[in-house]
């Protein structure tokens, strides 16, 4: 008898489904559009991701089908936009080949943006330590200064690109070596907007660890953690919505400005918002959580931070981000929400943490100002807009799917 899970069937089913021999199933896995993974009982014998065995049927179909593909043509899957940056896979997350996880346990967002910029980790001090005296952020600072009480840390980010990017005329300069020094300019902008720096010159991970009220080694080693994992995320809504931008030749931080309002979307980075709304709120109800959690079921209300499409066995920085944070706040009696909310959460609906609720985690644990989860999202998500940025600029060509137009037929010209 053959076995499958929810997520993934057997080679002759998968073959079956698409109408293919087994060779041509192999192929497909061979060059990356099938997932699979080992049965556990015969060393040879593997199972295959259901999702990626219908996403290539449908394309199949789409094929077969001109007009549909174009109906269907924004949807998840498609179109597909060249990228080297970042790899998705059933064994994790790589950018230009290199294991994220690994990333987050040693290296700072500098060296990371490094490298998806340059492919060259080494570059990134050094390209930072370049724009950290620009008198720019300075500038900007004082601007934002007047807003401190009555403006959220993304109101302040949004308002800190605005800003700026009508002050750099160097950002017109769309070559990928001046790209890289604006890129370097704006991360560590929006990073001393978000913290109210008062030393911009920092390494951005240690800006941020003191400009929220910490400082300690540990806090600032899980901040840097938590912004490389959310560096780039491959075509995301927020990426893709850079790339259109960048595709119209618009400066980097017209770019980024269009990221940070797709990634404010409630189905995108606003679910770091309602992860960490909903952390505070179960930490403040303690021993009542429980109650509250399950209410919450009944009525049909949304948990935010659990689940992604792209994981259905959990999301890996998720995993890696926890641990980290787990790790360096031990004593802290919040942790206990943090394991109990994902425990519900696990045995009510079968749903593991996503990044959102992570980043909702560390917000709550190292006491972080209220919005902080989203604004690390958006800070290290920064660098991969950028990358996506440069990526677009060289490729030279402009972003313009056509719409199937669906309304009234225009009635016939009249006769002369």
């Amino acid at each position: 008898m053959e076995r499958t899970s929810p997520t993934h069937i057997s080679a002759s089913k998968a073959a079956s489904r698409l109408g293919v021999s087994l060779p041509t199933l192999y192929a497909y896995v061979s060059r990356g559009l099938i997932r699979s993974e080992a049965t556990g009982e015969k060393k040879r014998t593997r199972r295959y991701s259901l999702e990626d065995v219908e996403r290539v049927r449908e394309r199949k179909e789409l094929r077969r089908n001109p007009a549909l593909a174009v109906r269907n043509a924004l949807h998840w899957g498609a179109p597909l936009l060249e990228s080297s940056l970042t790899l998705i896979t059933e064994q994790g997350l790589f950018y230009r080949g290199q294991n994220a996880l690994d990333l987050a346990q040693g290296s700072s967002i500098e060296e990371t943006a490094a490298l998806l910029w340059l492919d060259d980790r080494q570059a990134g001090p050094r390209l930072f330590a370049s724009q950290a005296a620009h008198p720019l952020i300075r500038k900007i600072l004082g601007r934002l200064r007047p807003l401190k009480a009555s403006a959220t840390l993304m109101q302040r980010l949004s308002l800190a690109i605005v800003l700026a990017g009508e002050e750099d005329l160097a950002a017109y300069d769309l070559a990928p070596q001046r790209v890289t020094q604006t890129g370097a300019l704006l991360t560590r902008l929006l990073a001393a907007a978000a913290a109210e720096a008062n030393d911009p010159t920092l390494a951005i991970a240690p800006l941020l660890a003191k400009g929220w009220g910490g400082g300690s080694e540990a806090e600032t080693r899980l901040l840097a953690a938590a912004l490389i994992l959310c560096a780039d995320h491959e075509l995301n809504v927020s990426a893709f919505a850079a790339r259109v931008v960048a595709s119209a030749q618009a400066h980097p931080y017209h770019v980024v400005a269009a990221g940070l309002a797709a990634l404010q979307g409630l189905r995108h980075g606003g679910s770091a918002r309602g992860a960490e709304a909903l952390q505070r709120e179960a930490a403040a109800l303690g021993a009542a959580v429980e109650p509250f959690f399950i209410e919450r079921l009944r009525s049909g209300e949304p948990v935010p931070g659990f689940g992604h499409r792209l994981y259905p066995a959990g999301d890996p920085r998720a995993a890696r981000l926890l641990a980290l944070t787990r790790a360096a706040c031990s004593a802290s009696p919040r942790l206990a929400v943090v394991d109990r909310l994902t425990a519900m959460m696990r045995e009510s609906a079968g749903l593991e943490p996503n990044l959102d609720l992570a980043l909702a985690a560390l917000t709550l644990l190292l006491d972080l100002p209220p919005g902080a989860a989203p604004a690390l999202f958006a800070i290290g998500r920064s660098v991969g807009w950028i990358g996506h940025a440069i990526e677009q600029y060289r490729e030279g060509r402009m972003i313009r799917p056509r719409a199937r137009y669906t309304g009234p037929v225009p009635s016939a010209a009249p006769k002369a």
